[in-house]
């Protein structure tokens, strides 16, 4: 409703789930997705992942309620153009999504203090912070999230459309990265490191 008052900007499509946001950027090709980190399915920084491999024109700008470093360093590593809360006027939404349509780099005012403050992790030549964590494959990201979700490996293998053999393979995989041996251990890792909000974690099986 919001942006649909500005005159330079044209609302395409809205998402309920991070896949869903996934698929319809492929078919819509939006200049900008504004993403938010809590989506069911498929959170925000998977489903951004996912956006900007499969179209690199689109421009992700996250808009969330939570500005804990975590989530921003990651979504910034993913290569995010922007990074504000939800806490922002609908001037500063408005800005963000102009700017980095253009190719600029926006975020909230107190997230960018915060950026230039920080000295214990350096920028790469495109602004964006270095990351030296276990890289997880775009797949093994979705298993894990679903597994912290508490789904079974059943449930895992129809909504991921693979085999149960397959799923089991990517809990091995995952378990031997991580070395993190339970179910428990790896819904903890889910959470630490943003995959999965606490408060929409359901059960551990």
């Amino acid at each position: 409703m919001l942006l649909n008052g500005e005159e330079d900007i044209e609302v395409i499509g809205e998402a309920e789930t991070g896949r869903e946001a996934v698929q319809l950027t492929r078919k819509l090709r939006p200049a900008v997705v504004i993403m938010d980190i809590a989506m069911p399915v498929l959170n925000g920084i998977e489903a951004t992942r996912q956006i900007l491999k499969a179209v690199p024109s689109t421009k992700v700008l996250a808009l969330s309620a939570h500005s804990d470093d975590a989530y921003i360093d990651e979504m910034i590593a993913l290569g995010a153009s922007g990074y504000i809360t939800k806490q922002s006027s609908t001037q500063d939404l408005s800005k963000a999504i102009r700017e980095v349509q253009k190719g600029s780099i926006f975020f909230a005012p107190s997230i960018e203090k915060r950026l230039h403050d920080r000295n214990r992790r350096s920028l790469d030549g495109r602004g964006r912070i270095k990351k030296q964590n276990v890289r997880l494959s775009s797949r093994e990201a979705e298993v894990l999230q679903l597994i912290a979700e508490g789904k079974a490996n059943k449930e895992i293998a129809s909504g991921l459309e693979i085999s149960i053999k397959t799923v089991e393979k990517h809990r091995q995989h995952l378990m031997e990265k991580l070395n993190i041996h339970d179910t428990a251990g790896l819904t903890r890792y889910a959470i630490s490191a943003g995959i999965i909000e606490s408060s929409i974690q359901l059960t551990i099986r």
